[in-house]
């Protein structure tokens, strides 16, 4: 059972999280019409002290999908980072926590649209652990159903109603047995997980499908392509993969800010590589976890510190 938050950035402050409340009324519980971030926060046992990766990246991703919904949003990416720092240090969570920001449209309506409507931002956190629970061996397959359309739902946003294609990926693939789902894009290409990004190994490179394929641009996405070219001199290639060459593959893995990074030793009940972590998959996933964590120095921009005792107060709307 998820751990309930005690609090929630809701209507302009941070309130006790059972005052957060919307009607059932509401344009986007009804029509899907917001968007979403994920955030992770890193526990550091030895410095006792939470650190929020990529705060500011996940806020500048998080006001481009509002573009798409004609919302409007009196927030800057810096000022939605400070009040997340805030809601966190309040909660006080002494483990990994998962930052969920929400843009929904408030108003009170029925009637399919996206123009004159009240936007609303709400924030609340979670203690949060793995999303799939073989980290260095899930068993996968290639989903039935495909990835959304930019011309119809666009991908590169974390748009709410869109997800409803993501839980028809996820739930086919554990009803049939496998932790996750590949889904290919409407040409047929491989696109990415249900709610992850893809790579695959091939000959010493890294390839992943490109952002044209239908696919979130995912940050943690990004952050491995930099640690891939610029710690291990890995080449990297974004390029359309065929269904078939996953089969092919030396290694594979998911990442994402929820996932984070998750080998993949089966897809199609064909292993993959020896049939658990790579070598690559495996060096890329232990710096990332020392980097989130506060353990490379170097990297210290991508973290933003969760000041100790800090107090939360009200916010203007």
């Amino acid at each position: 059972m998820t751990t309930k938050p005690k609090w929630a950035f809701f209507e302009g402050q941070i309130v006790p999280f059972d005052q957060a409340k919307v009607s059932i009324m509401t344009h986007t519980l009804n029509y899907g019409t917001g968007a979403f971030a994920g955030i992770r926060a890193y526990w550091n046992p030895d410095e006792e002290r939470m650190y929020i990766f990529r705060i500011l990246d996940h806020f500048r991703r998080f006001l481009s999908s509002a573009r798409f919904l004609y919302a409007q949003v009196d927030y800057t990416p810096e000022q939605l980072a400070e009040i997340t720092v805030e809601l966190v240090a309040r909660e006080d969570w002494r483990q990994d926590c998962y930052i969920r920001p929400l843009l929904y449209k408030a108003e009170e309506a029925i009637g399919v649209r996206l123009h004159n409507l009240r936007d609303a931002v709400a924030i609340f956190t979670i203690p949060f652990g793995k999303y799939i629970q073989d980290e260095e061996g899930a068993k996968v397959c290639v989903s039935s159903w495909r990835r959304v359309n930019d011309n119809a739902i666009p991908a590169r946003g974390k748009l709410i109603g869109s997800y409803m294609n993501s839980a028809a990926i996820k739930t086919e693939a554990m009803l049939n047995g496998f932790d996750e789902a590949i889904v290919l894009n409407e040409d047929g290409h491989v696109a990415e997980g249900s709610a992850e990004n893809l790579f695959i190994v091939r000959d010493g490179a890294l390839i992943t499908p490109p952002v044209y394929s239908n696919i979130l641009e995912g940050i943690t996405r990004r952050t491995l392509i930099q640690l891939a070219r610029e710690e291990f001199e890995i080449p990297v290639v974004e390029r359309q993969i065929d269904r078939s060459e996953l089969y092919v593959a030396d290694e594979a893995f998911f990442c994402g800010t929820g996932v984070q990074i998750v080998a993949i030793a089966s897809i199609d009940h064909r292993p993959i590589g020896g049939g658990r972590i790579g070598p690559l998959t495996q060096k890329l996933r232990d710096l990332y976890f020392r980097i989130v964590r506060g353990y490379e120095p170097r990297y210290s921009h991508w973290l933003t510190p969760v000041p100790a005792g800090a107090r939360a107060g009200a916010r203007p709307q």
